[in-house]
């Protein structure tokens, strides 16, 4: 592509969002993505994985998502670029980098909305036969979507597009309401969990770690605790719809992790609390409530507390839905990145006067309907997002190590302190959560990873995206991205968490874990793009920019 192309692309209207999205806007776009369904059923999972113990998993799973969080808000305050999770490792890395994290990310926030409509019908089955429950031949259970069901996911999923493309300031009006109704609804049954019933004795009388460490570490990768916090990306991925990124970028990043730690500790110790001791006689692994939708209502039903069960019933539909609507923002916002990188069809790049990526929007409602087929239920599909999500997270910190070196000028708003600390620490967090996923999820994912890279290779043979040449693709300054992947695919497949082969286990698998994450940021670090190949990027996210302010200022 002629640089005159180029700049022709990027004065392009059609190509640009708008800066609708204000402070509490962006930080309420984290939170509410941050509090979705995850919170309805994670105090009971990891209860059942780590005991007592489950408060270190909840605030040890927020303490390595803030170590991730840490490198973006760097990031975002100085790039504030929508769709920035995939967009920074273009600049850093190249075309093959940003392609390869691009597919990740588009494959993780592409299935969260219509898992988050399925939670909600899962729910709302207390009203309607809106899904029906299966026992799986491991002995697991779901809840698969009905004729009824499916027909109210399609509705719902078109509700999400319609609101989107009226446009981004609405979304952020309509989110902030849903958001403080959660915050709301999460705060009043803290409070009274706490009042009505806390029995201290639950805390010790089965131990507080009863399945030790490896419990801990399990709760956090495998109860919805990570999946809770996994939100927080939002305040990148819409930074460049926000009408002061240098102030509302962190606040929304970090801002969303710390609050959102704060009440998830808080809820999982109040329901710890709650429970009455005899329902632990069976031990913590054995802890269920019947003939409920929801063990946090089911709960407050025992406590006598049926108006509280009312509220947490419909909060299990709105959380849910709120989710759901930020996602399918999120995702066609991914769309529209791939696409401005070079490495997708330019059609998803266009935008409407509105502001909004509609070919983006509508890509990402048709393939969250055709998730229905496969994937039925919300059990089915939520580790294959969690550990998809972490992983397309793990760029990052390396991004941000090597933008240090290429670019140390560059103004930073805001400047992560330590050095090289805190970004490797980040990616060390990352690759953790993914191997406490274990293999039968994670294979899945490694699946799918592969399925990008063969439509990476038909794109080439066709002659599609930037051609064939070395230059075009960057692949020496991407390469580090196949001894990472595959790597991590053989350490899950060694370790002794869900599936795989037992060769690793708690003692040997955390050291290995770490020696590899070092190798893979020091090979990153080193394989990163020449000074002048970023400041072609950077050039070209100026003058996108630039374009961006000049709209705003005629919307205003």
């Amino acid at each position: 592509m002629s640089s005159t192309t180029m700049v022709q692309d990027e004065t392009d209207p059609s190509h640009h969002l708008r800066r609708h999205v204000g402070r509490i806007g962006l930080l309420f776009a984290s939170v509410g993505s941050i509090i979705g369904s995850g919170w309805l059923f994670g105090a009971l999972n990891a209860s059942q994985a780590a005991g007592p113990a489950a408060i270190i998993s909840w605030a040890l799973g927020g303490v390595m998502i803030l170590l991730i969080a840490l490198s973006y808000a760097e990031l975002g305050t100085m790039f504030p670029l929508s769709g920035g999770v995939v967009r920074f490792p273009h600049m850093a890395f190249g075309s093959f980098a940003s392609y390869t994290t691009g597919w990740i990310t588009w494959i993780a926030c592409m299935s969260v909305a219509p898992i988050e409509v399925e939670g909600a019908l899962q729910y709302a089955t207390k009203y309607a036969p809106f899904t029906q429950k299966h026992t799986l031949a491991d002995g697991s259970t779901v809840h698969t979507l009905t004729g009824l069901g499916l027909l109210f996911a399609v509705a719902a999923m078109a509700v999400f597009v319609v609101i989107n493309y009226i446009g981004i300031r609405w979304f952020a009006r309509v989110n902030n309401v849903l958001v403080w109704w959660k915050l709301g609804i999460i705060s009043l049954v803290v409070i009274v969990f706490l009042i009505t019933q806390f029995d201290t004795a639950n805390f010790s009388s089965q131990g507080f770690k009863p399945a030790g460490w490896h419990g801990v570490f399990t709760a956090i990768a495998t109860s919805g605790i990570v999946f809770s916090y996994l939100g927080f990306r939002q305040g990148i991925e819409l930074a460049g719809e926000t009408d002061n990124p240098r102030r509302n970028v962190p606040l929304a990043v970090i801002g969303s992790v710390l609050l959102t730690a704060t009440i998830y500790v808080l809820l999982q110790v109040a329901f710890i609390g709650a429970l009455n001791p005899k329902d632990l006689t069976g031990g913590w692994s054995k802890l269920s409530f019947t003939n409920d939708f929801g063990p946090l209502a089911a709960l407050a039903s025992l406590l006598g507390l049926t108006w509280l069960a009312i509220l947490l019933y419909i909060d299990a539909i709105v959380s849910p839905a709120d989710t759901g609507l930020i996602y399918i923002t999120v995702t066609s916002r991914i769309s529209y990145a791939m696409a401005r990188n070079r490495n997708a069809p330019e059609a998803l790049a266009h935008t409407t006067s509105r502001g909004v990526p509609f070919v983006s929007l509508i890509l990402s409602f048709i393939v969250g309907l055709l998730l229905f087929l496969p994937f039925p239920s919300w059990q089915q599909l939520v580790g294959f997002i969690t550990s998809a999500t972490v992983l397309s997270f793990g760029s990052g910190p390396m991004v941000l190590a090597a933008m240090r070196r290429q670019i140390p000028d560059q103004e930073r708003p805001f400047r992560l302190p330590g050095g090289h600390v805190i970004p490797f620490l980040g990616l060390f967090s990352s690759d953790l959560i993914v191997y406490w996923t274990g293999w039968n999820t994670n294979y899945k994912l490694f699946l799918a990873v592969l399925l990008g890279f063969v439509l990476l290779g038909v794109m080439l043979l066709l002659g599609r995206g930037r051609g064939h040449s070395t230059e075009a693709w960057d692949w020496k300054a991407g390469c580090w991205y196949i001894p990472w992947l595959g790597g991590l695919a053989l350490l899950s497949w060694l370790g002794d968490y869900a599936g795989g082969k037992g060769v690793l286990h708690f003692d040997s698998a955390i050291p290995i874990v770490f020696v590899f994450s070092l190798a893979i940021y020091v090979m990153a670090y080193y394989l990163r793009l020449d000074p002048s190949a970023v400041e072609r990027h950077i050039e070209e996210s100026r003058r996108e920019a630039a374009i961006e302010d000049a709209q705003l200022g005629a919307a205003l």
